[in-house]
């Protein structure tokens, strides 16, 4: 679906992207992470066509996407900074998308309306940011896009209307193969939606998993002995993180599950455990691997 091949994008002299190289496979909900400044936005905003790159490829469906107005039609890119014509309502905003996407389905706008509960003839201006998000989605499905790209798209939704639009987005999926590209901070809910996890640092890719994959790769461990840490015990251990709480000492590694455990058992702890980690936690351990600075949590 998404295939972007060595894209950069420099911005005053500054390198936003750089080099970057990834894939998106068609049907799928991918997550892209990263540090603030990242180059995040720039490079949604270049796969949506917004943005030109300055050197490199980037092709949706085999074509290049910049002023490329059919597969424009098929693309909704939704930012965190919403936009609507001044003093316009919710119905004279459905007109314009149906006049510009040719893939409008009135039918599921009609439908939708059940689930956003916003009258059509309120003007958008005077709505709160979470329902103004609202008519962002509401709008946004009914032109049934092949290609949804989100940047913070639940900001200013409350939980309930969250999951609503979670399930929307995971319905899409499945029963037309939409593909998702959706950028967050918040850790949680894209674990919750996404597949396919990719984070980006200082303007390239720095992880790109499955996200079962990356979950399987990193792994907290707490583990206690008698007396001192054998000195075998951190031997062959790619430690990420370490800490100590009393007689407990708890790392973040990386590494085969099997191996780990095989491995801390032949030092005969008097206590260990292998614990779930959230994705929150193996990208702030992931970011703190590369220098990014974060601040010691209780995990």
């Amino acid at each position: 679906m998404i295939d972007i091949v060595k894209v950069k994008k420099i911005f005053e002299g500054i390198e936003a992207v750089k080099n970057l190289s990834l894939k998106v496979e068609k049907g799928s909900i991918y997550g892209l992470l990263g540090s603030n400044g990242a180059g995040k936005t720039t490079l949604l905003k270049m796969i949506g066509g917004i943005y030109k790159q300055d050197s490199g490829d980037i092709f949706v469906n085999g074509e290049a996407m910049y002023e490329n107005v059919a597969m424009k039609s098929k693309t909704i890119v939704l930012t965190d900074s919403l936009y609507f014509f001044p003093q316009s309502t919710v119905k004279q905003m459905a007109k314009f998308y149906q006049s510009v996407y040719p893939y409008w389905n009135e039918e599921r706008y009609q439908e939708l309306s059940r689930v956003f509960p916003i009258s059509v003839n309120k003007k958008i201006h005077r709505m709160s940011k979470g329902m103004q998000r609202q008519v962002a989605f509401w709008l946004s499905l009914s032109t049934m896009p092949e290609l949804l790209i989100l940047d913070e798209p639940f900001d200013g939704l409350d939980a309930v209307m969250r999951q609503k639009v979670k399930n929307l987005l995971v319905q899409d999926v499945a029963e037309r193969e939409m593909t998702i590209l959706i950028s967050s901070h918040n850790l949680r809910e894209v674990e919750d939606l996404c597949d396919h996890i990719g984070i980006l640092h200082q303007g390239e890719i720095m992880i790109e998993k499955d996200l079962d994959d990356l979950k399987s790769d990193i792994h907290k461990i707490q583990v206690a002995f008698k007396g001192d840490v054998p000195k075998s015990f951190l031997q062959g251990m790619d430690v990420l993180y370490k800490e100590e709480r009393g007689s407990v000492r708890m790392y973040i590694v990386r590494g085969i599950e099997s191996d780990i455990t095989t491995h801390v058992h032949e030092t005969k702890p008097v206590l260990f455990d292998i614990l779930p980690l959230t994705l929150e936690e193996i990208f702030i351990y992931e970011m703190r691997d590369v220098g990014y600075a974060v601040e010691s949590l209780i995990v």
